[in-house]
């Protein structure tokens, strides 16, 4: 049975560790927070290792649970001698941005119930002491925003080799029927001859053999695709460096059966690569 990758972030109060297992959740990982951390071991042996879709596990485990310090070493190193390819984050940050965070967010310590916030701090600092030497990666993000952890995050998930890639979905539309409100981006392609006003090709759509040279086989269509699937092979990296999770591309016509339709197939052909989970939509084509 394959043994799925299992990320288990922990770390300081405030450091961030909501963000990063949300971003291990964005790239594909069965993520849970608060994990006690005694059940870890009949989790991972549950049907879900076996979904093909799961890039790999993540939980968030820390202080909240009481019994947390006494029981993680004995069970990490159990599930490591068994085959688990377990890696542990640890996330801190400066005390003096984690009681920036706290003021802002008004939220309580775990530790601070009889003591001041900065006592609480830094007697959890000093109680992960042994698991912050046990880390895999240590983490400071005293200066790192959301967007800065995120790509932190994804860059360590994407040592994986089971990682789950963005989702693409190409979708074509008719300006007519109304803007698709989940587009990341759209091009507007009414400007290419419109094989509407063509008797023989009014008919059919723009995946036919006839529609698609009518469309593609003119100088302002070539010029047009070469300069914005250059465009698209330089913006789509860095969406998946990012962490996005799902880039929806819209092309749209004036009633998304001819032109659009085949710009989108176009698209996908042209990005098309075997580690990309591609979907082409053609939303008004029947319309």
């Amino acid at each position: 049975m394959k043994k799925l990758d299992i990320f288990i972030i922990t770390g300081l109060s405030g450091s961030g560790k909501s963000c990063a297992i949300a971003a291990l959740e964005d790239t594909g990982f069965y993520c849970v927070d608060n994990m006690p951390v005694a059940l870890l071991p009949k989790l991972v042996e549950l049907p879900i290792e076996n979904d093909s879709e799961i890039a790999g596990l993540a939980f968030v485990m820390d202080l909240r649970e009481k019994g947390f310090l006494s029981m993680y070493p004995s069970i990490f190193e159990t599930l490591k001698e068994k085959g688990y390819k377990l890696k542990i984050l640890f996330l801190e940050a400066d005390e003096n941005i984690l009681l920036e965070r706290y003021s802002q967010t008004r939220r309580h310590h775990p530790l601070s119930q009889s003591k001041s916030l900065l006592e609480g701090i830094r007697t959890e600092k000093e109680q992960l002491k042994k698991l912050k030497t046990a880390a895999d990666k240590i983490i400071n993000t005293s200066h790192y925003n959301v967007h800065k952890l995120k790509s932190v995050i994804r860059d360590i998930a994407l040592q994986s080799k089971d990682f789950a890639p963005m989702s693409i979905n190409i979708l074509s539309f008719g300006f007519k029927y109304g803007v698709p409100s989940d587009a990341s981006l759209i091009m507007d392609v009414r400007f290419l001859l419109n094989p509407y006003f063509i008797p023989d090709l009014k008919a059919l759509d723009g995946k036919t053999e006839k529609v698609q040279n009518y469309v593609l086989n003119n100088d302002d269509t070539r010029t047009f695709l070469k300069k914005y699937l250059d465009f698209l092979d330089y913006l789509i990296p860095l969406y998946e460096k990012e962490g996005k999770a799902y880039l929806t591309i819209g092309v749209g016509c004036t009633g998304g059966r001819h032109r659009s339709v085949v710009i989108a197939e176009a698209i996908s052909k042209h990005i098309k690569k075997p580690d990309r989970k591609i979907m082409v939509t053609h939303r008004d084509i029947d319309l």
